[in-house]
Order: structure tokens, then sequence, then C-alpha cells
């Protein structure tokens, strides 16, 4: 694939405080597009960071026909830059795009826009150790045409920004509480892709949740409102008697990628591991029983995400005393020792930029 770019007259780098970023506030300065027309995937380019020019009669924008990804570049202890399981996500991106009929990108496109983006705005990786590049790639539905029906010409994008911590919480536990009022996705739905319309129906119950003093949502089946399916913005896992428990992925809970690396990474430390319904009196019982070891979610923005309280109705449990675990803590170090750099990549889930 010939990329064409056009660099930016000045970099924004000097005007950045690389010593407290947020997560998703700064960007860096070029991004990548191309566009889908005549039945293929043309024009690629990497460009200065800006507007795009959209018309208000973009069927994206009135039926969301969308599909975006997250990703993270990291720098290494040496020096160099290395993306983390660029392969699975485009595995769930395309998986996404099918489920919104949306045209499939290859993967070869796919890692070289990745790469060369990262490549051309290398700088921006931060270099210090629970910082990285987050990397946004995104497709919509660019059709001027207001009526219901799939669009037959598409914009890609990839869009790059140097991030801190997702929760304020930083690595700390964060406290979570089921909904018996709201669902994220029911069977059939969307809840397998990564489609804007999943985050917009959580916003309001997880502002409700902030608002009562917790940190996320802890989503339950939309069938019987008691089998748990994942948190708003990572999966979810449980340590009872030994055993790590996480729900199977039965098409309404997004398969993330963090969550592979820790099956993966639990595997091959001999940790018997289940996946299966897992319901909410079950938790509940465990933690009755003191049989409940820890509790933690996984995802790319947050890596491992320790749970020191659940709330159910009107019982509240705290694990572990509300502290960091240590497989938690030991999961954590293991995929981000992966991911900079200080510790073997055994299992090949790291792409080199350079």
């Amino acid at each position: 694939m010939e990329i064409q770019y056009l660099p930016v007259a000045a970099s924004r780098l000097p005007s950045i405080d690389f010593q407290h970023l947020g997560f998703g506030e700064v960007f860096s300065d070029h991004m990548f597009l191309m566009e889908f027309e005549g039945g293929a995937w043309k024009s690629a380019r990497i460009v200065p960071f800006g507007p795009i020019e959209m018309l208000p009669s973009a069927c994206c924008l009135h039926y969301g026909q969308i599909v975006f990804e997250g990703i993270k570049a990291f720098r290494t202890a040496s020096g160099s830059v290395q993306i983390f399981r660029p392969d699975k996500y485009h595995e769930r991106f395309n998986r996404s795009c099918r489920r919104l009929c949306i045209p499939e990108i290859d993967f070869d496109t796919f890692l070289t826009a990745l790469r060369e983006l990262v490549a051309k705005d290398r700088d921006w990786v931060p270099r210090q150790k629970g910082y990285s590049l987050y990397i946004r790639p995104f497709v919509f539905a660019s059709d001027s045409y207001i009526g219901v029906r799939v669009s037959k010409t598409y914009r890609f994008l990839i869009i790059t920004s140097p991030v801190g911590a997702y929760y304020k919480e930083g690595f700390n536990p964060v406290s979570l509480i089921t909904s018996t009022e709201y669902i994220r996705a029911a069977p059939g739905g969307l809840g397998m892709a990564k489609t804007p319309a999943n985050y917009a129906a959580s916003l309001l119950p997880a502002q409700e949740a902030i608002q009562k003093g917790f940190s996320q949502i802890l989503w339950l089946d939309a069938t019987e409102r008691r089998y748990i399916e994942e948190v708003g913005t990572m999966n979810i896992f449980f340590c009872v008697a030994g055993r790590l428990l996480t729900p199977s992925l039965e098409g309404t809970i997004l398969a993330g990628i963090t969550r592979d690396s820790v099956i993966r990474i639990a595997k091959d430390w001999g940790i018997p591991l289940e996946e299966r319904k897992i319901s909410i009196e079950e938790i509940l019982e465990a933690s009755r029983k003191g049989s409940l070891q820890e509790v933690f979610g996984t995802g790319t923005a947050a890596v491992i995400s320790p749970v020191g309280l659940i709330r159910h109705r009107e019982e509240s449990i705290t694990i572990n005393g509300g502290q960091t675990g240590p497989l938690a803590k030991k999961l954590y170090e293991e995929i981000t020792g992966i991911q900079y750099g200080e510790k073997p990549d055994r299992f090949h889930w790291c792409v080199s930029v350079d």
C-alpha cells in the first residue's frame, strides 16, 4: 500500500506536558485516512491532525454505522516502540465491521497504516512507565443520504493520543454497582461489536453510578437480570477459592484483547480457569463464605483494574479488604512488562514500529 505523507509545518510537541497526561485529551501531530469508493479502499495518506469535512447529511450521523478500536503503542526500556497485539485488535475490528455492514480492511493494510502513523509520530510515544500512545482506528459511513440503508462509501481514520492512567484511581481498586433498571446489550444485538451505540446506551447508567459514588456499572444480562456480563469499559474476572472465573462470550459481551491476554497467561501459569455463566448471587455467596479472593477488570485503557467493592440492590461486598489482590498485581506486572519490553514476549504479541 502506497501512503502519501503531508507533514505538519510545526510540531505541537513542545507545548505538551508529558508529566501530567490525562486520557484522550491530547492528540499527536498526524492522522491516517483513506476512503472506500467503487468497491475498494483507496487514497491512503498521513496528514496533519485536524478537522475533517463532513456533510450534515452523512448517514453515519443519523443511523450510527460506525466502528472503532482502541490499541496501544509502548516505548520500551531500550527506547524502541512497539504495538501490542495488533492482529487481535484487527480481528475484532473486522468482526464489528461485518455486524455493521461496513467493508472490512485486510490485515496488511491495517498494520501498515498503524506502523507508518506511529513511526511518523514516534516522539509522541511517552517515555515514562505507566504511559503509552493510545491508537484510535475508526470507520464511518459517508453517503450523503438520510434514508435507512447500508452506505456505499466509507472513511477510515486513525488518530493517536499520548495517555496516562484511564481511571483517576490509577492501579487502585474501583467500586462497581449493578443496574436493575438498565441493560447494556440483548442477545442478537450489538453487544459483541465495538460501535458507539453500545457506549451511548451506557452513559446515563454510568453517570448515575458516579453520582452514587461508584466508578462504573457491573452489567447483568438483559433476560434474567441475573448473570454478570461485563463492566462499562472492561471485562471482569473473579478469583474464587483459587479458581479464576470470567463470563463466557455469548454475543452480548465485547471480546476484550486484554481479557484474552489474561486467559492465555493464567493457563500458562497453571491457574484453573473457567469461562461460563456467573450469577451475581454466586459471587455474593462466595463473599459470604469467604471464598471470594479477588475481583478485577481487564481492558486496553486500564490493563488491569482491581475491584474493591460491589453493590447489588441493598447488599454491598468488600473484596480483599478493599485492597489490590496479589493475582491482579502479578497479572498487571506481567502484561505491562511485556508491553514495555521488560519481560520476554513469549507469546509474540508485540509488533515493532522500528
